[in-house]
């Protein structure tokens, strides 16, 4: 006799205990809805996972019972939980991806909010202040009609600069949603001199919208292309190329076909798989090389409009200039202990001031032709990630002439790269982090998931590491990215486990994408991502967001030689702490 499942045995043969269980939660639900609506400050925090349920509930059609919404949640949890992930720990996950939107539906594109209309004050503003003090800035709001906004989501981003030649100098600001249509923004007065405040909207809160769904449905907007070969007739050889990208349950890929319309490549260890169109004589076997496809812009009529006026500045209602002065106190700014593992990286993480990067995390410093060698002296460095890290690769190329590059005869794109110092035994090594790469053609054999190349390393004190991931990551579903960085982190803790002196760094999301195939709105979300997964195994985390978000010479993806310079000072002081 077939038995029910735990499931069909709830349903069927518990019908109190599930009226019971109903009522329960749907007292809970009643409750939460009330709550979230008393008071100003109530409103203004994220949702926690009770909100999340309630959301889950609203969401299912009304024949969805509160039992099923709550096994909903518990298959969310088990996802995690295979990664040693808490209930509480996925809770601080939703509150920290949480993002504000329009609290109404939006019926005219003239709703959306207006850099030009928008304006930002100093509050309190003083004839001058003292290095070390902090300056506080209020960002209102205002649609195309020149009214002001209700509602908050808006991604603004804000620095605080100074032109001023010799000393050119920049600190991030963290920008905090009011939830009402203003903001506001808190900077540290890091140098002596003058400064000016700059605010941009990166994406109103009506184009954030555009970008959330379309990332949540259409992530085969950019698809690749896969390179089939084989023998064919009479000795020729046989050439297709059909359409390729990720399968992932959760975000509903279907355009590629169902049955048996494709080649699916599940990786043994990740449990990830790389789908294929089959071809039309070849077999799946003969998937030899990989490349990007090109992008689909499905964008509607009013959705182009809505994402139009991206990463424009927005006005002060004059242009001050902050005056900063020396302390009476005397501060030191910048921190000074040592650098070690599982530090945190605070608001502001440092400043620049004569393009050179003050941390405000550890004690770093710069690094010359001579000291990079000695500091990478007997090291194996093992780089893995997107070409941003390639920057880092080919950075310490330069710094180090002793290093020298091997011809591995494949797409220097997307690598393995190696360049070897057998004077001082330094080995150095670059490969892309794995599919999905945006990339030109390439051997899908040389494209390695990370968490594999990380188990497949012994560790030890002359071994270290450094990844990134974002960028080729930005339009899938953030439960894709987040089951992506699971795997790098359990892999990272089993490294640590067996070898705990190795040395691994993380570096996080650059900003300097502005469209829906790739806004740093998204590249922001999966940086929070990164940092909540391994705050706390023990590994440096290197934030390049900051670094990047506040320099004057970032408009791009790609860093200048200016702050790539600064970003590998962190990197060296990290493996070399004084």
């Amino acid at each position: 006799m077939k038995l029910d499942s735990p499931e069909q045995h709830f349903h069927r043969e518990k019908p109190c205990l599930k009226l019971i269980f109903t009522g329960l939660c749907l007292g809970l639900v009643c409750f939460l809805v009330i709550w979230s609506y008393m008071g100003s400050e109530r409103k203004k925090q994220p949702p926690h996972l009770f909100q999340h349920f309630a959301k889950l509930y609203s969401s299912t059609n009304s024949s969805t019972s509160p039992a099923d919404v709550l096994l909903k949640i518990s298959s969310e949890d088990s996802f995690y939980s295979e990664f040693g992930i808490s209930l509480e720990s996925y809770s601080n996950l939703q509150q920290t991806l949480y993002w504000a939107g329009p609290d109404r539906s939006i019926t005219d594109v003239s709703m959306r909010t207006s850099p030009a209309h928008s304006t930002f004050i100093i509050k309190n503003l003083k004839d001058s202040y003292q290095i070390g003090e902090e300056l506080f800035v209020t960002i209102h709001a205002r649609d195309f009609n020149n009214k002001p906004k209700s509602y908050g989501g808006d991604f603004f981003q804000a620095k605080l600069f100074s032109s001023k030649t010799p000393n050119k100098a920049s600190v991030f600001g963290e920008v905090v949603d009011l939830l009402n249509g203003s903001y506001s923004v808190r900077f540290l007065l890091p140098w002596v001199g003058q400064a000016q405040v700059a605010v941009r909207l990166i994406h109103s809160s009506e184009a954030v919208q555009v970008l959330k769904h379309h990332r949540d449905t259409d992530s085969d907007r950019v698809f690749f292309n896969g390179y089939f070969e084989g023998p064919g007739p009479n000795g020729a050889k046989l050439r297709e190329t059909v359409k390729c990208n990720v399968k992932w349950d959760k975000n509903g890929l279907e355009r590629m076909g169902t049955g048996d319309c494709c080649c699916d490549y599940k990786d043994s260890r990740t449990e990830e798989t790389w789908r294929c169109q089959r071809p039309q004589t070849l077999p799946c076997s003969a998937h030899v090389y990989h490349s990007m496809g090109g992008y689909n812009n499905r964008l509607t009529e009013k959705e182009n409009i809505l994402m139009k006026e991206i990463n424009q500045g927005i006005n002060t209602r004059d242009e001050t200039i902050i005056m900063i002065a020396p302390s009476k106190q005397k501060r030191s700014i910048g921190e000074n202990k040592k650098c070690h593992p599982g530090l945190h990286s605070p608001v502001p993480a440092g400043f620049y001031l004569d393009d050179v990067w003050t941390s405000f995390v550890c004690r770093t410093r710069s690094f010359t032709t001579q000291t990079t060698t000695q500091c990478l002296k007997d090291k194996s460095i093992y780089m893995m990630g997107d070409s941003t890290m390639r920057q880092w690769f080919e950075f310490l190329l330069k710094a180090v002439p002793t290093l020298k590059q091997m011809n591995l005869h494949v797409e220097y794109q997307a690598g393995p790269l190696l360049a070897v110092d057998v004077e001082n035994n330094i080995d150095l090594h670059w490969r892309a982090h794995g599919l999905p790469l945006r990339c030109l053609k390439t051997q899908v054999s040389n494209l390695h998931y990370v968490s594999n190349e990380i188990d497949d390393l012994t560790g030890g004190p002359h071994t270290v590491i450094a990844f990134n991931l974002g960028p080729h990551f930005t339009t899938y579903p953030l439960d894709f990215f987040t089951h992506r960085v699971l795997r790098i982190r359990k892999a990272v803790l089993d490294l640590l486990q067996r070898a705990p002196d190795t040395t691994v760094i993380i570096k996080t999301v650059n900003t300097g994408y502005k469209d829906v195939f790739g806004s740093d709105w998204y590249s922001l979300q999966l940086d929070r991502i990164l940092r909540w997964a391994f705050q706390d195994v023990g590994v440096y985390i290197l934030d390049v967001w900051q670094m990047t978000a506040c320099h004057y010479n970032k408009e791009d993806i790609h860093p200048g030689p200016v702050i790539i310079k600064n970003e590998m000072d962190i990197f060296l002081s990290f493996i070399c702490p004084e």
